[in-house]
């Protein structure tokens, strides 16, 4: 939906961006809500949802600067803050991440090999 909303906001079909806006916005609530009120929570919910809502924030700031809407060094800070914050969550992610446990797969791949002989 992201695409089509950047596109009709090139073509200056505005009503129609604002509506799947609308729509967008609205489905990421309702699956939000489900996805708490249910229990159904996943991590790669949890990693896929902000991710979709920086796109549509990116796809919006582009597309209206490219409509002549948002003025260019607006659009370049808007982008470069979303894209600073990408950044540096991922940093904070790789720092705060345990080492991987090599040592028992080793033991299982020796283990196997000797089930094998």
């Amino acid at each position: 939906m992201t695409p089509a909303i950047g596109y009709f906001i090139v073509h200056e079909e505005f009503l129609f961006a604002l509506q799947l806006l609308f729509v967008a916005g609205f489905t990421d609530f309702l699956d939000g809500y489900i996805a708490r009120h249910y229990g159904m929570k996943t991590a790669i919910g949890s990693a896929l949802d902000p991710a979709a809502d920086k796109l549509l924030m990116a796809t919006l700031t582009i597309s209206l600067c490219g409509a002549n809407i948002l003025p260019v060094p607006l659009a370049l800070i808007i982008v470069g803050r979303d894209v600073a914050l990408i950044l540096w969550s991922a940093i904070v992610r790789y720092q705060t991440l345990s080492p991987p446990v090599r040592i028992a797969l080793k033991k299982i791949n020796t283990v196997q090999s000797l089930k094998i002989v």
